[in-house]
């Protein structure tokens, strides 16, 4: 069996079950295990810690599959995986036809995210779209696309693995069918009584923000009777569960025609009323700077901006860009306005996110009191052992 020998004290995350093993933590590798083959991690006195997949040019050298020493890796593991997370949702997720079913590292399948879609037309079937973004998933695929198909009972899976991780892992990124039909152009799925059109081949992440239905459902709470701002509003998931909500008006700004077209379907396939909702194609940053130079206000700000911090090498760029663009947001709130703000960048944890926002609703000399600390929902849980799984964080803060 291939095995890895860690350096001496080198075995202390692995002894908290945290999931990942660093290049520089390991003394030597015995074998020469190929991409994704399955290692052996054994302390520096050889005590068994875990059985994990191998990436032999990634940072992260190794990804924990079990710390179980008698749990073979092979296709009964998968299927047992895969039917264990699946229950969980079951449980757990109510009212949506977008669920995460597995979350990678919080599921034991580290690299693997898999989001299913019940679609709502019953002329149309549901798809299973995934993103293989390590060489242990990667190598595994067949067994786990398989053991998809068994648990849920859906012939259509999808592959989105066009992400940049891919290529730490010395792994191309790819897009394609991996069992059944190709998808439709639009896949209209429904969450919280709102349809939305859903484009899995050409979508941001798997076609929809499965992450923040928690929150949509917040917005759509808060936003009756109320004036909206959504910012980086991509089809409308924020616009259309405010728009639901009874907001007055509700206006959406994002770069993205294409997105913008197929929010516009949104508002048309809810029956909402259009002169209700105004799309803005334009960058954010000015729109918002515009806007305030203009007078206009807001009783509800909607900031959920794409990555800022890809890498930690990207933090500081990132903190002025989310400090710009909450300093505006506060500006443009009438009094005991709502602001959600989120950032989900992995490299920005949730303390150094408050204290961003702390200091541009001091810079904008507004009284901001924090209501809730947001997230993702119950599909998108935390490993204890792993806070790098949390990367979406928000706040819903009103002013004075």
């Amino acid at each position: 069996m291939n095995t890895i020998t860690l350096k001496p004290a080198k075995e202390k995350s692995l002894a908290r079950r945290h999931p990942w093993v660093y290049s520089n933590a390991i003394e030597h590798v015995e074998g020469k295990p190929a991409p994704g083959a399955t290692v052996l991690i054994r302390a520096h006195d050889g005590r068994f810690m875990a059985r994990a997949s191998y990436s032999p040019v990634s940072q992260i050298r190794a990804r924990v599959w079990s710390f179980d020493e008698s749990e073979p890796i092979d296709h009964a593991f998968f299927k047992r995986r895969v039917q264990r997370a699946i229950a969980h949702r079951q449980t757990m997720v109510r009212d949506t036809g977008a669920t995460r079913l597995i979350f990678g590292e919080a599921d034991g399948l580290p690299g693997l995210i898999v989001d299913y879609y019940i679609a709502d037309d019953e002329s149309q079937r549901g798809q299973l779209v995934c993103q293989f973004m390590a060489t242990g998933v990667e190598h595994w695929k067949e067994a786990i696309v398989k053991a998809l198909i068994g648990a849920t009972g859906c012939p259509n899976v999808y592959e989105r693995s066009d992400v940049s991780i891919r290529q730490k892992e010395g792994l191309e990124q790819i897009t394609g069918v991996l069992a059944g039909d190709p998808p439709p152009a639009t896949l209209i799925a429904k969450e919280g009584g709102v349809r939305y059109h859903i484009d899995v081949e050409r979508g941001h992440k798997t076609g929809f923000y499965v992450d923040q239905r928690d929150n949509r459902s917040l917005v759509r709470e808060y936003a009756g009777d109320r004036d909206v701002l959504n910012c980086f509003c991509y089809t409308g998931g924020f616009s259309l569960a405010a728009l639901k909500g009874g907001a007055k008006r509700v206006v959406s700004i994002d770069s993205s025609g294409d997105a913008l077209a197929l929010a516009q379907q949104n508002v048309t396939a809810n029956g909402f009323d259009p002169q209700r909702a105004e799309w803005l194609d334009a960058d954010a940053f000015k729109t918002l700077r515009r806007l305030h130079e203009e007078g206009e206000r807001f009783d509800l700000i909607v900031l959920d901006p794409p990555k800022f911090a890809p890498s930690r090498e990207h933090v500081d760029r990132a903190a002025r860009a989310y400090k710009d663009i909450n300093l505006t947001g506060f500006k443009l709130l009438r009094p005991g306005g709502l602001l959600f703000t989120y950032s989900c960048s992995g490299a920005i944890d949730a303390d150094l996110f408050q204290k961003i926002v702390a200091g541009a609703a001091a810079d904008a000399k507004v009284d901001a009191r924090i209501l809730k600390r947001l997230g993702a929902g119950v599909d998108h849980p935390l490993l204890t052992a792993f806070p790098e799984g949390e990367y979406l964080k928000g706040l819903l803060l009103q002013i004075a």
